[in-house]
Order: C-alpha cells, then structure tokens, then sequence
C-alpha cells in the first residue's frame, strides 16, 4: 500500500513538473517566432485596404482608423505600425494574421477568428473581443485594457501573466462556436 502511494505520488508530481517544463518550453518557443517573424519577414502582396480578398496582404506605416475590413479575408495578413483605431474586424478571418506594433484602440473584433495569429508590442485597449477566437495566438507584450472578452477562446494563447491576471478579472461567457467558457480557456484560478 505504501509502495502503490509513492507510485501514485512520484507520478502525480512527475505529471505536473513536465507540464511546468512543456508551458515554460512553449513560452520560450512563442517569443522565438515573435522574433524570427519580425527579423525574417515573409513576404507578403501589397494591396488596398478596400479591396483585400487575398491571404499574405501587407500594411505597413498606415492610418488606417475606422477602416471596415468585414466584408475582406485577411488570412496571414502582416499589420506592422500601423493605427487600426476604431476598425471593424467583425467576423473577420483573421488566422495567422500577424500585428507588430498595432494601435488597436477600439477596434472592433466581435467574432473574428485570430487563431495562431501573432501579436507584439501591441494594444486592444478598449476593443471588442466578444466571441473571438484566439486559440493558439501568441499575444506577447500586448495589452487589453477594458476590453470586451465575453465568450472569447484563449485556449493554448500565449500571454504575459500580468494580461492573463487582468483577463481573468473579467472573464465571461462561452464562445459560440467552439463551446469553450472564456475562463476556462485562459486557466483563470
């Protein structure tokens, strides 16, 4: 009995320092490819904002507040510098998408899909996130203050432990399409 205990125990605690170890190594990982990212670029078309139906658009050093991009697939597409303040992303497909120094002040993102999409040194202060999809996103130096998060997905996200704090302040609901409850997705405690 007591050997089947310390089998049980040696195992928990092995189980749980590999996880530790895996989200450390994912961590490490993440910030790898925010880095290769910005240093090696891929490339991407340029195109105009109004017209976008194509993956790999480019905007760089732009102004681009209030823009409507919900009727546009935006796949992969890089936002680096640029002002999205106000802009409507509503439903957009936005997987991949990578946005490097955004200003997303605003911005709306109701039901967008940010899956895997990357996003550095940037801020969804005040945006509408609600029923967003950003599983698997790396999020790393990226603030959301007073944003709406209800039923967004975080699962497998990468963020900086202060966001996660703040995001599971006000954590709510469940997403529409993926059924996962927003709290559970970010691992709020």
């Amino acid at each position: 009995q007591r050997i089947t205990y310390f089998c049980y125990t040696f195992l928990k605690i092995s189980l749980h320092l590999l996880l530790c170890y895996m989200k450390k190594l994912f961590s490490y990982l993440s910030v790898l490819i925010v880095l290769w990212s910005i240093a090696f670029p891929l490339n991407a078309w340029a195109a105009s904002s109004s017209s976008v139906t194509s993956i790999n658009t480019s905007f760089e050093d732009k102004a681009l507040i209030g823009e409507d991009f919900t009727s546009q697939v935006l796949q992969e597409a890089q936002f680096t510098n640029v002002d999205l303040s106000s802009a409507n992303f509503s439903g957009v497909n936005l997987i991949g998408a990578v946005f490097n120094g955004a200003l997303l002040e605003g911005a709306k993102l109701h039901g967008a899909d940010l899956s895997y999409a990357i996003s550095y040194v940037s801020s969804f202060k005040g945006a509408d996130l609600s029923d967003a999809i950003l599983v698997g996103a790396i999020l790393k130096r990226t603030t959301f203050v007073d944003v709406d998060i209800t039923g967004a997905d975080f699962t497998d996200a990468s963020l900086d432990p202060a966001e996660i704090i703040r995001l599971c302040k006000i954590a709510t609901g469940v997403n529409s399409r993926t059924q996962v409850a927003t709290k559970e997705s970010l691992e709020c405690r």
